[in-house]
């Protein structure tokens, strides 16, 4: 199923969502150039989100070496950094492809200091989150799937019966459908599965695997979810 847009109405522009879709883009096109080169293993260690090196320098600040918040600090700018490195051709088209159809109207609906600041707090608590629940994961988490989520939330909080114009793929036969929008919910759950075809060439700096990874998702939604609630 691939969703195309639905029949609500725009009275601006989602001038915010055309530019994270461009800078995403961007920075995959970059992404292809480093893996030709030899260079992208160090690039996304050296920014995707590794929630093993912030608990140690955090554990190492804490306990008599405050030189390491400095480490911390640095660290953690693979909060945001992360959001916009994406492993796979499957991972960045399925987000884009939800973010263009669903952040248009979230962004009409909420304006775009608040749209954006719902995209950065969705992506950035889900990578908290996922660094409270694997301390120890030493493989770097990238992606815009949390802040993908949490828009996915707040377009189902405000418009859960809204149809949703599809594009249902049959062989080679595209037959268009209507959708609930609630049905996107299941759908972009059942994505995550499939994040890893195609996949870059990424090599993980540990023995560890991200197994809680796309479940984290599950706060994004919730994000989203509140996020609405808190704007009536």
């Amino acid at each position: 199923m691939i969703p195309i847009s639905d029949r609500l109405h725009y009275r601006s522009k989602p001038i915010i969502n055309y530019w994270l879709i461009g800078i995403n883009i961007v920075i995959f096109i970059w992404e292809l150039q480093l893996e030709l080169t030899g260079q992208l293993g160090y690039f996304v260690q050296s920014w995707g989100l590794i929630p093993g090196q912030i608990t140690a320098a955090t554990t190492n600040a804490v306990f008599g070496n405050p030189a390491a918040w400095i480490v911390v600090c640095w660290r953690s700018l693979a909060l945001l950094l992360g959001l916009f490195i994406h492993a796979s051709f499957s991972q960045i088209l399925g987000n884009l492809l939800f973010l263009w159809v669903f952040g248009k109207t979230v962004e009409n609906l909420l304006g775009h200091k608040r749209y954006l600041g719902l995209y950065l707090a969705a992506g950035i608590l889900t990578g908290v989150m996922q660094i409270i629940a694997e301390t120890n994961l030493m493989v770097p988490l990238i992606g815009a799937n949390g802040a993908i989520a949490g828009i996915l939330g707040a377009y189902l909080m405000k418009f859960p019966q809204a149809k949703i114009y599809t594009v249902l793929p049959l062989l080679v036969i595209y037959i268009p459908v209507e959708l609930p929008a609630i049905f996107y919910l299941f759908w972009w759950f059942v994505q995550q599965i499939f994040y890893g075809i195609d996949s870059l060439s990424i090599p993980p700096i540990g023995a560890n695997s991200p197994s809680l990874a796309y479940w984290m998702q599950i706060v994004g939604l919730l994000i989203g979810v509140a996020y609405m609630k808190w704007q009536r």
